[in-house]
């Protein structure tokens, strides 16, 4: 029952997917053309764009790589949002903001499903999008493995109540999973994301907490912006010089006083 409605539904939308496709792709074109010409702050210039194309390619391949523990497009992958989320955190914002919506878009040409107009947007733009909240992590505290701990934390709650409102529009249309214990929208949507969301974070996380006690994030994020990030070297000798000297002032011997100096005379 579940898979014939999941088929009805699709067999509605099938004559728009092309439609929504070919004006995505229009608006997309229109989005990079005003960045690139955009206020010189957030503008992409040749290596930031570079490195988009390396990271979104490496995502888009790795999203192929999934398992499906629910139907209709609920996957599980093999650290996808990694190298995206390393562009944000590395870039900022804005950036991450962009690279994150072409993503989703490549993600929706690869496997089109929607069921209404703003179900995509839910699903494909504003989920993808959440990517860009990793490039206020920066601003969390010193810690590099802090920042992308909670970086990828804020991005994937915000990927998660995208889909979660996605999910209930969708369930809401009758496409319900009728082993389901109440006729819930709220509720089934709520299910359907904790089966692979929180899983797919989970790889996402210990990818990129290996990446940081490796050293490996700290050499990509120099590669990407030496003036902004110093190399994996140079923190590590900074952090092993600043604990002997702490160290040091803890254990000093404490200097006389002038008086004690003077009775000593």
């Amino acid at each position: 029952m579940f898979l014939h409605n999941l088929l009805e539904v699709s067999e509605q939308t099938t004559d728009i997917i092309t439609y929504i496709t070919i004006g995505v792709l229009a608006v997309l074109a229109i989005i990079i053309v005003a960045v690139c010409i955009g206020n010189r702050k957030h503008k992409f210039d040749t290596k930031s764009l570079a490195y988009a194309a390396v990271c979104l390619a490496t995502s888009f391949v790795l999203s192929f790589i999934k398992v499906q523990p629910v139907p209709n497009g609920g996957s599980i992958t093999l650290a996808s949002w990694v190298p995206v989320l390393i562009y944000a955190y590395a870039f900022g914002a804005p950036k991450g903001f962009l690279v994150g919506i072409i993503f989703g878009i490549l993600n929706f040409i690869s496997g089109p499903y929607i069921l209404t107009p703003f179900t995509f947007v839910l699903d494909y733009v504003l989920a993808f999008a959440m990517v860009g909240l990793m490039g206020f992590s920066r601003k969390f505290s010193k810690s590099l493995l802090t920042n992308v701990m909670l970086g990828t934390v804020l991005a994937v709650v915000g990927r998660f109540i995208m889909h979660l409102i996605s999910g209930m529009i969708y369930f809401a249309e009758d496409a319900i999973w009728v082993d389901l214990p109440t006729p819930n929208a709220f509720v089934y949507s709520l299910i359907y994301q904790l089966v692979y969301i929180p899983g797919d974070a989970a790889i996402i996380l210990i990818v990129l907490a290996i990446l940081v006690k490796t050293n490996v994030l700290q050499t990509l994020l120099h590669m990407m912006r030496p003036s902004e990030f110093p190399s994996a070297q140079k923190a590590s000798a900074d952090q092993s010089d600043a604990a002997p000297k702490a160290d040091a002032d803890v254990n000093a011997p404490e200097e006389p006083s002038s008086d004690t100096a003077h009775k000593t005379e």
